[in-house]
């Protein structure tokens, strides 16, 4: 059995991670995957000049003949890799009009192809997707201003032509953000559809590390929420951290927008000029409400119907003004799928707060919801968390 998928989508939709994705999952299955990316032969046959946003042009006559070679070039290095012994053969290109596709099935005639288009509409996603880009070699020589101006002029290029799949025999559409399938017409005879489909669906997470912020004066005095900094001993832990993860590739860290959340992160950093650290605010810690800076004795003390309620319904309880912890689920949610779309589903570091991280904890574990709240989430170890279609790694890590 043989088959050619051919992702389709506008750039930084995370095409690119989900062939990936696809290509790891059918080979733990012993199905042999390569993949032909159209953006990589391009810069190897015509140079980084081939990045320029003309080259783009649906109206540049030359440049379409050579982006047609491209295209050819990669689907018949496609076939031969199937001819020679291969099971599965992806090529990863935009595929964005109609005819680009109809042209695709018509060469690649002598086995099924299936197309798997990605789209993502979160606005926060695409900017930082395509300021990623352009830390591609072809921008090397441009500030990241003329980068940026450059990418979205290709971007404007590709929309003005772009068509989703719709009259194409055997397609898939994929939320790439939410590994969510919107729509398909599938094909019962189709070679791994199954295996394919199970790959897409399913949470992806090759490294992830979630660590909770060092100590703070709020920690020591039993406050709730606020933005405190680090204690000295809360330096001392971040510090340890970084020692700890001294010569570990760390391509991203997220952390919360409070200051103990990055000044936790700060010395992994100092050391890692090109990992990218993003903060997101869906990481905040839950939203104490009237009671935020309050100590867990004044509240008792002074709110004892709040502290009763509380302590009867942990989980449930919403802060006056504030969150509970089934409000946090959400937010939460929302922010690992940006974190991990954002990594291309490779390693990553969270450096998140208590309920935060009870509650990503609780997005990959089987538990009651009102154990949530009490998930052991210490300030000297942090949780390993691997997740794929075939294999499952919770482990907590002391580093200090």
């Amino acid at each position: 059995m043989k088959l050619y998928v051919a992702m389709v989508g506008l750039p930084a939709r995370g095409k690119s991670t989900l062939a990936k994705r696809i290509r790891s999952g059918l080979e733990q299955q012993g199905i042999r995957t390569a993949i032909f990316n159209n953006g990589e032969l391009r810069r190897m046959l015509f140079g980084l000049e081939s990045g320029s946003a003309e080259f783009f042009n649906p109206d540049n006559t030359r440049a379409q003949r050579l982006r047609d070679q491209i295209t050819h070039q990669n689907m018949e290095r496609a076939r031969a890799w199937l001819d020679e012994g291969g099971d599965v053969a992806i090529i990863d290109a935009t595929n964005g009009t109609v005819h680009q596709r109809v042209d695709l099935s018509a060469t690649l005639r002598d086995r099924p192809v299936l197309f798997i288009e990605c789209v993502n509409d979160d606005p926060l996603l695409l900017d930082a997707s395509i300021r990623r880009k352009t830390r591609l070699p072809e921008f090397a020589n441009m500030t990241q201003e003329e980068a940026l101006e450059s990418f979205r002029k290709r971007l404007a290029y590709y929309e003005s032509v772009y068509t989703s799949v719709r009259k194409e025999r055997c397609w898939i559409r994929v939320d790439a953000v939410d590994s969510c399938i919107q729509d398909e017409a599938p094909s019962n005879d189709l070679p791994y559809y199954a295996a394919i489909r199970d790959i897409i669906s399913s949470r992806w997470v090759q490294d992830l590390y979630l660590v909770r912020h060092g100590e703070t004066d709020y920690n020591r005095e039993g406050r709730l929420g606020g933005d405190p900094s680090l204690t000295a001993k809360g330096i001392e832990q971040a510090e340890k951290l970084a020692a700890h993860f001294d010569g570990v590739d760390l391509p991203y860290i997220f952390t919360s927008t409070k200051q103990r959340s990055a000044e936790t992160a700060a010395p992994l950093l100092r050391s890692r000029p090109n990992t990218i650290s993003m903060a997101l605010s869906e990481f905040d810690e839950i939203n104490a409400g009237v009671c935020e800076g309050m100590r867990y004795s004044d509240v008792r003390d002074g709110m004892p119907l709040e502290y009763e309620a509380r302590s009867h319904n942990k989980y449930g309880y919403i802060y006056p003004n504030g969150e509970s912890y089934a409000m946090l689920k959400e937010r939460v949610a929302r922010g690992l799928r940006r974190a991990l779309f954002l990594s291309g589903e490779g390693t990553l570091m969270i450096v998140g707060h208590q309920a935060i991280n009870r509650t990503l904890l609780s997005l990959f574990l089987f538990q009651r919801a009102s154990d949530v709240p009490y998930t052991y989430i210490p300030q000297n170890q942090y949780y390993h968390i691997t997740i794929t279609q075939r294999r499952k790694l919770f482990e907590m890590i002391r580093y200090a």
